[in-house]
């Protein structure tokens, strides 16, 4: 995955970036028919051309991107994990544990709640 390594690339940190990659392989292991790709400097996974989950890098935490309906639903599971929340996404520090059971409720409830959307963003 040349692009993933691209933009792995540009976080500074080692055990960011290796945090990060494996998060991403556990998502193209667990979810083969995701596509990866970086838009807007930001790796995201998409079926059938539509958004269904991002990430941010930042210096204290990563930014998890289920859009708003999806941190919705899962705001309860999202605060006892420990992680904080916007509208629109959620950060887990970047020494807290990946709540990897959580990530699989949330993209498996987009891709059934987008599986007949015909846009990248729901309407």
């Amino acid at each position: 995955m040349e692009e993933m390594e691209k933009y792995l690339s540009t976080i500074k940190n080692e055990t960011h970036r290796k945090h990060l990659r494996q998060i991403f392989d556990w998502i193209m292991q667990n979810f083969p028919e995701l596509e990866y790709k970086t838009m807007w400097n930001q790796p995201v996974f998409l079926e059938h051309n539509t958004f269904i989950i991002g990430f941010s890098a930042a210096k204290k935490h990563f930014s998890v991107s289920p859009e708003a309906k999806g941190i919705k639903r899962f705001s309860n599971e999202i605060k006892e994990a420990g992680y904080t929340q916007s509208k629109n996404l959620f950060r887990i520090g970047w020494e807290d544990t990946v709540d990897f059971r959580l990530l699989e409720k949330i993209i498996n409830f987009n891709r059934i709640d987008k599986a007949e959307c015909s846009t990248f963003w729901r309407k």
